[in-house]
């Protein structure tokens, strides 16, 4: 009897666990609580931040696209999608007409200025601080709410609405976009959110035969890199694809370089002359980011003009060297990038570079130089150093078309595609600005937020730190103006029409707009 009835007591037991691991199983996930930033917009009627999500309506085609990103960097992502012309506009087929895809679009851009370097938050331990400003960055997007100017104490309410998001910053993106997604669910709009990582990594592999091997250096922040979000996505795809190659990816985290570009005083000051105390940018004696003695001639750093800041009037003696010129950040990161791979063991050669950061298009030409010249750089004996870890032409890799693409498909598919709106005409821009109205700022010469003070606050002490205002001169220098101008002019144009043509900018005076 013992025998007969051992099994059937283990067989029950077994039922039962398998029945009540089922039951496990089928039991949904418990909702993960909002954030402190979420709670504000979705629930706090009181809260600056409040959207009343009941009488936004439906999202619809004749709404605006949404683009944000850390700065001005991000307007070569939209530029990107200003020229994109892969498509039929009549028949919505693929085939290039000749006519700008989303020409009867309008888009709505916010560069948060006064936040950025995005990059940096990592490494200062604060990104819940970051993910609650990307956060605030949507929430911007989604509302009728912004600042006339710095100066303004109340806001306008006639800011266009939303249809989709675009995350045209690659650290945005790799810290905040399941965020996002997660919030825009909380809305219950349905409004679909494109980042730039997986295009960035869907366009890199498409360089790369089923059976290549090679190596792919990502250049991006170093809170990019922190991430993985780019090594972990293209590993992903590579497989998922079916590509067998050797393909090895190499980071290089580019300190200062975004910050140089947008003239972050931290990191740039073209009146410098010496060395600066407030300098935070590669140097002689920086732990993470050293500058090396043995490779000055690498390097070939331009000391020209205070472009490299040396405490010592014969260069080859400086006891301080401090970067001061947007090349020579590149020259310093993609010289570190080549000695990571020339160290690294069976490492095989560079075909491909994915600019990780939406700054970095705009410094293309200046990385093709560097390339070239590391290609034919020869060493004391006379051999090429790096020739056989690079192809002799690297691929440079922005994924903002990539992006495009997909906000393409994304809008097709729902059926969102404009065909009435003027790009040129009816597209705003915003940028964050400090908000000096707010107690306990702390601001710097340059009337910026210091940065003991920018990556010193903390994440969930909900306040309007920045005012979001119009694009104008008043807070956009005239250099970057210059380089938006002729770097990215289809852009520059929506600018130009934006503070020449739209009424919301009527009282904004005429020495102070953008021509």
């Amino acid at each position: 009897m013992k025998k007969i009835l051992l099994p059937v007591f283990s067989f029950l037991l077994l039922f039962t666990s398998c029945k009540n691991q089922s039951r496990k199983q089928e039991d949904p996930e418990p909702e993960k609580a909002l954030s402190v930033i979420e709670q504000a917009i979705l629930q706090d009627k009181q809260s600056p931040f409040y959207i009343d999500f009941g009488a936004y309506g439906h999202i619809d085609k004749n709404m605006a696209i949404g683009v944000f990103d850390s700065g001005t960097g991000g307007l070569t992502v939209l530029d990107a999608l200003v020229r994109y012309d892969e498509n039929d506009n009549e028949s919505r087929t693929q085939g290039r007409d000749g006519a700008y895809d989303f020409v009867n679009e309008k888009f709505i851009y916010l560069a948060d200025q006064a936040n950025m370097p995005y990059g940096n938050y990592h490494s200062e331990n604060k990104s819940d601080l970051l993910r609650e400003h990307i956060i605030k960055d949507v929430q911007f997007l989604l509302a009728d709410r912004y600042y006339a100017a710095a100066d303004r104490k109340t806001k306008k309410h006639d800011k266009e609405k939303i249809k989709a998001v675009v995350v045209a910053c690659n650290t945005a993106t790799a810290y905040g976009m399941k965020e996002i997604g997660a919030f825009l669910e909380e809305t219950d709009l349905g409004i679909p959110v494109i980042g730039v990582i997986d295009a960035g990594a869907r366009g890199v592999l498409n360089e790369f035969g089923k059976q290549e091997d090679g190596a792919i250096g990502v250049f991006a922040t170093v809170g990019t890199i922190a991430s993985e979000g780019y090594e972990n996505t293209i590993i992903r795809q590579k497989n998922a694809l079916g590509y067998t190659g050797n393909i090895q990816v190499f980071n290089q985290g580019g300190h200062g370089v975004a910050e140089a570009i947008d003239g972050e005083p931290d990191f740039i000051d073209k009146a410098a002359t010496s060395p600066r105390d407030n300098y935070r940018g590669p140097d002689l004696d920086n732990e993470h980011h050293a500058i090396d003695r043995t490779l000055m001639e690498v390097y070939n750093f331009d000391f020209d003009h205070g472009k490299m800041l040396c405490d010592n009037e014969n260069t080859d003696d400086c006891r301080i060297l401090q970067i001061n010129d947007t090349e020579n950040y590149i020259r310093y990161h993609l010289v570190s990038l080549m000695e990571k791979i020339r160290q690294s063991e069976n490492a095989q050669p560079l075909k491909a570079l994915v600019l990780g950061c939406t700054h970095y298009p705009y410094m293309t030409g200046s990385i093709q130089k560097v390339f070239e010249e590391l290609y034919d750089y020869k060493g004391d004996g006379g051999d090429y150093v790096y020739r056989d870890l690079m192809a002799e032409e690297i691929k440079i890799i922005d994924p903002a078309v990539y992006v495009a693409k997909e906000l393409y498909d994304t809008l097709k598919e729902k059926n969102l595609l404009n065909d009435k709106a003027d790009m040129f005409g009816e597209s705003e821009f915003y940028i964050s600005v400090p908000n000096t109205d707010n107690q306990g700022t702390a601001l710097d010469r340059a009337g910026k937020f210091t940065y003991d003070y920018k990556y010193g606050r903390e994440a969930g002490n909900i306040q309007e730190y920045v005012k979001r205002v119009p694009f104008s001169r008043q807070n956009i220098s005239g250099d970057i103006i210059e380089r938006l101008r002729t770097s990215v002019p289809a852009t520059f144009k929506m600018i130009s029409g934006f503070n020449n043509r739209n009424p919301k900018l009527e009282d904004l005076p005429a020495k102070d707009k953008i021509q």
